[in-house]
C-alpha cells in the first residue's frame, strides 16, 4: 500500500536522487521534476524497482507555468500530491564581481523562484484539500554566507524568509498543511562536477562532507514525522548557532579559509559541462567524487531519527533507577 504521492524536484542527481530512493524504499509513489531525460528515465526505473509508481517529467523549475503543468500531470497520472520536496538547484562558483549577471540571475531563478514555484503548485492543491506537506531543502548556508557562492547563499536565505512568511499564513488559516525546512551540511554530490566554476582547482564541499544518503534518510523521516526545522549533521548546527553569536569572527575566518577550503587541487578528474542553463547528458547518479573523505553515517542524524525510542528507554531506565534507589532508602530506614 502506498504512503501517498510525492514530488521531488531535482530528483535525478545528487541529494535529490538519494531522496527519491529513500522515499520509494519507504513506500511512496514518486514523481520527479528535472530537466535531463537520461536521468529521468533512470530514476523512474529505480522507483519501479521498489515496486512503486514512478513518473519523470522534464521541467525547468524556474518556469512557473511548466511547474504548474507538471503538477497537474502528476495528479492526473498518479493521484493527489501529499508530499512535495523542493530540492532542485544549480550553482556558479566565483567571486560576486566576477560572476556574470546573467549567471547570478539564472542561479537565483532556479534556487529561489524554483522553490517559490514548487511551493505554489503544492499548496494550491493541498490547502483546499486540508492535507499535505511541503519540504524545503535548505542549507547551513541559509544562515551563514560564504565566499564564492553569493548567488546560492542569497537564494537559500531568501527561501528561509519566504518559507517563514508562508508558514505564518497557514497558521492564520488554521490549515493542517505543513511546511518543513531541512538544513543540509556539505555533501558529496555531483553538484561539484557540473557547477559553473571560475576556480583554478576542482570545486569541493567545504568542511566535513557527508554522503547524500545520510541527509536523504532524514528527509524520508521528516516526510513521515513533520517538524518545522531540522538541522542535518553537527557541522550544520555549529554553523547556525555560531553565526548567531560570532558572526564577525566567521566573516574573518571564512575570508581566510573559504577560498582554499572550497577547492581540491588533488582532484584531477575533468569536470562535466556545467548545468546552469542546460541539463548534462547521461545519468549522473547521487554521489560525487569525494567518497574517499565523505562520512556515510552521522550520530546526530541517527539520534534524530530514533530519538523517541531512545528517550523512552532512557526515561524507563531512569524510572527503574529511581525506584531502586527509593527501595534502598526505605530498606535502610
Amino acid at each position: 500500500m502506498s504512503r501517498g504521492v510525492a514530488v521531488v524536484t531535482g530528483g535525478t542527481a545528487g541529494l535529490g536522487r538519494a531522496i527519491v530512493r529513500s522515499l520509494a524504499g519507504r513506500g511512496w509513489d514518486v514523481a520527479v521534476l528535472a530537466r535531463g531525460e537520461d536521468g529521468l528515465d533512470a530514476v523512474v526505473d529505480e522507483i519501479t524497482a521498489y515496486h512503486r509508481k514512478g513518473l519523470g517529467i522534464s521541467t525547468d523549475v524556474s518556469d512557473r507555468e511548466a511547474v504548474e503543468e507538471a503538477a497537474t500531470r502528476v495528479e492526473r497520472e498518479l493521484g493527489p500530491i501529499s508530499l512535495w520536496v523542493n530540492d532542485a538547484m544549480v550553482g556558479a562558483f566565483a567571486e560576486f564581481l566576477d560572476t556574470e549577471p546573467a549567471d547570478f540571475e539564472r542561479a537565483t531563478a532556479v534556487n529561489y523562484f524554483g522553490f517559490v514555484n514548487g511551493t505554489r503548485a503544492a499548496l494550491s492543491r493541498m490547502v483546499p484539500r486540508g492535507h499535505g506537506h511541503v519540504i524545503q531543502i535548505g542549507s547551513a548556508l541559509a544562515h551563514r554566507g560564504i565566499p564564492l557562492q553569493a548567488a546560492y547563499c542569497g537564494a537559500k536565505h531568501a527561501v528561509q524568509g519566504f518559507t517563514e512568511s508562508v508558514t505564518t499564513e497557514l497558521i492564520h488559516r488554521k490549515s493542517p498543511v505543513r511546511i518543513s525546512t531541512i538544513d543540509m551540511p556539505a555533501m558529496n554530490t555531483v553538484q561539484f562536477n557540473w557547477v559553473k566554476s571560475a576556480l583554478p582547482d576542482h570545486p569541493r564541499p567545504m568542511d566535513v562532507i557527508f554522503e547524500p544518503e545520510v541527509a536523504a534518510r532524514v528527509v524520508a523521516y521528516v516526510a513521515e514525522h513533520p517538524r518545522r526545522r531540522t538541522w542535518v549533521g553537527l557541522p550544520t548546527a555549529k554553523t547556525v548557532i555560531g553565526n548567531r553569536f560570532v558572526a564577525g569572527f566567521l566573516d574573518w575566518y571564512l575570508a581566510r579559509t573559504g577560498y582554499d577550503g572550497q577547492q581540491a587541487p588533488d582532484k584531477s578528474e575533468p569536470m562535466l559541462p556545467d548545468n546552469l542553463y542546460e541539463p548534462v547528458p547521461g545519468d549522473q547518479g547521487a554521489r560525487g567524487i569525494f567518497s574517499d573523505s565523505a562520512k556515510s553515517h552521522s550520530l546526530q542524524t541517527w539520534f534524530l531519527r530514533h530519538r523517541r525510542p531512545v528517550v523512552a528507554v532512557a526515561s524507563g531506565g531512569a524510572a527503574v533507577g529511581a525506584a531502586g534507589l527509593l527501595a534502598l532508602v526505605r530498606k535502610k530506614a
